[in-house]
This record gives structure tokens, sequence and C-alpha cells, in this order.
């Protein structure tokens, strides 16, 4: 009877200590989406503004202290990465099917460049240019309303992949082969 109170006692103490873990910072999401009946996902950690609007994009915001700014990992944590099962064509890039990472050149804050690397698995601030794909344009805008939580989205109606944290958006086509 002892040990049965000692061993509820534990389980009680443990269930409540899971229970009271805060939340993850920046959270996993996946984004996907099925264009030409083949499947492209984005997997990312999402980041908050938490109060920082303004704050994130400037030369001496948030982004500015990763060491390889204006390179931006797109996210947090570990690299953005991009899984696709056809080759693609985003916007100017020809992608064979397979497994990358993306990047993002801020260093225009109007004219934002999307980078897809070959190197994968990576840290999300382990940027390598040499491993490069290639670069391409991305299209700019505003959101109606400040987007807290970075978030990538793949659209089949419009197709297209874009990215939206604080107040901007940036978008590229995209085409299944």
């Amino acid at each position: 009877m002892k040990r049965f109170l000692m061993s509820a006692c534990c389980l009680a103490l443990a269930s409540t200590a899971f229970t009271q873990q805060k939340p993850v910072a920046s959270p996993p999401a996946t984004a996907t989406g099925t264009i030409g009946g083949k499947t492209i996902t984005i997997s990312y950690s999402s980041p908050g503004v938490k109060g920082r609007e303004g704050h994130i994009f400037t030369s001496d915001g948030l982004i500015s202290h990763n060491p390889h700014y204006p390179v931006w990992r797109a996210g947090a944590n570990s690299a953005t990465a991009l899984h696709t099962d056809a080759d693609l064509t985003i916007g100017m890039l020809s992608i064979p099917k397979g497994d990358y990472t993306l990047f993002v050149d801020i260093s225009n804050p109007d004219q934002w460049v999307l980078i897809v690397n070959k190197k994968t698995g990576e840290w999300g601030l382990a940027y390598d240019a040499s491993q490069d794909l290639g670069r391409t344009p991305m299209t700019m805008s505003k959101p109606p309303a400040m987007v807290e939580n970075l978030k990538w989205t793949i659209s089949d109606v419009k197709p297209e992949i874009t990215l939206a944290w604080e107040d901007h958006v940036a978008s590229v086509p995209i085409a299944v082969h």
C-alpha cells in the first residue's frame, strides 16, 4: 500500500510539472500544398513579433544580429526546409525534386530575394553561399494587419509560396513540371 501511495504521488507531481511547462517560443510549423498533383512542403519554426513591431527588419533590428545578415533563415531554430516531390520552377529558378534549405536576402526592405540552398539539415544560422542553387526576387506587399507569428503558405489557387511576418509579405510564383 505504501508503494502504491508513493507511486501515485510521484505520478501526480510529474503530470503537474508537464502541464506547467512554458509554450515553445518559436513553435515548429509546416506549410504544405499540392500543385499539379505533387506535394510541396516547407518546414520551419514560427517566431512571434512579441511587441517588437518595427524592430524586426531594420538595420539595427532583431535580425541584424544574425551572423549572416542580411541573409536570413526565414524562421527560427533549425533552417527552413523545402521538400518537393516534383521538379519545380520557383520564380526564375529551376528546382529538381528533392530537399533544400530556404533563406531570404533582406538587404533591400522593398525587394527581398528568395535563396534556395542545396545544403540541408542545418541549424538556421549555418548559411553557406557556395551551396546556393540560386536566387529569385520576391514580390513585396503589406498585410492588412500586423502578422504576429511568421507564416509560410503554399497556395494552389494562385500557385505561389508566401512568407508573412510583422508588416511584410513576400511571395514568389511556383510551377510544377
